[in-house]
């Protein structure tokens, strides 16, 4: 079933389940790449882990091979924002912050998720950037139930939520054109979910609905360039940045996040629907 105009893809509460499946390889292997952050590794060590963990549970990479794209995960690296590719050359050193963006497909449904984890000892007003961004993700998804609860909820919702969270947090860039996706039989539908701008406006927040919250700040401007490879996008004044992401849907009584590994819970509350176990399952 598809709502007109934005071409938006509802799921059915049984593909919701077949989602959080995918959501739940996206969320075992960043728990793995997270556990084995540290000094001397490369991106390409990452890239190696999510690849065999993905593949070990009957799923395949969402991103490699997607447009060309070369690899299981992306690597940001500090001043990279999204997008970077993992490489052997690129090891982490003590006081960087990586980002990984993770997908993974499941008997064809999709799974998306990002981290940003610090290196060894880490300057505490960047692990701050990165807690800011993680609130603000929290907080686009909590509007989103909330909105979905009342029948008056809108997708700018989201982006407001999420942008108050972050200007509260401190004084910080919001990527600019970056932000979340629909997401379900392909890795990327509509909508696009910006992480800013005024509530009350686009599609209405229902029931099957299944986004990718991605909020990406920075310690500096929010403008970004590509680099040459054609993926990388770095901070144009090269300040660092961070970048985090879940995987949520809409029931019927709540809030599903499908890449956490206990659903959404421990930060949701009750907005989580009845559908997530109250014990998490063992991933």
């Amino acid at each position: 079933m598809r709502r007109p105009q934005l071409d938006v893809q509802l799921k059915t509460p049984d593909q919701i389940e077949k989602m959080r499946a995918a959501g739940l390889v996206v969320a075992r292997a960043l728990r793995r790449m997270r556990e084995a952050v540290a000094p001397g590794v490369s991106t390409a060590d990452l890239d190696a882990i999510a690849e065999a963990t993905i593949r070990e549970a009957g799923a395949t990479p969402s991103f490699k091979g997607y447009h060309g794209y070369p690899a299981s995960i992306c690597s940001s690296v500090n001043e990279q924002v999204v997008h970077a590719i993992p490489s052997s050359r690129q090891v982490l050193n003590d006081g960087d912050l990586i980002s990984i963006d993770c997908g993974a497909v499941l008997n064809g449904w999709h799974g998306d998720a990002a981290i940003t984890v610090g290196v060894g000892e880490v300057d505490p007003a960047l692990l701050k950037m990165a807690a800011v961004a993680e609130d603000a993700m929290w907080a686009g998804i909590a509007a989103a139930a909330r909105g979905a609860a009342s029948g008056k909820g809108r997708l700018t919702d989201i982006s407001h939520a999420v942008e108050n969270a972050v200007r509260k947090g401190g004084r910080y860039g919001i990527v600019d054109g970056y932000g979340g996706h629909g997401i379900g039989t392909e890795m990327h539908q509509d909508p696009h979910v910006l992480n800013h701008g005024r509530p009350g406006k686009g599609p209405r927040l229902v029931p099957g609905l299944a986004l990718a919250i991605e909020p990406m700040i920075t310690m500096g401007s929010p403008r970004t360039v590509e680099l040459a490879d054609g993926w990388t996008v770095v901070t144009r004044d090269r300040s660092m940045a961070v970048h985090v992401e879940h995987t949520m849907a809409l029931l019927d009584d709540g809030v599903w996040v499908l890449t956490a590994e206990d659903g959404g819970r421990a930060r949701l509350g009750g907005l989580v629907t009845s559908r997530q176990p109250a014990e998490s399952p063992a991933v």
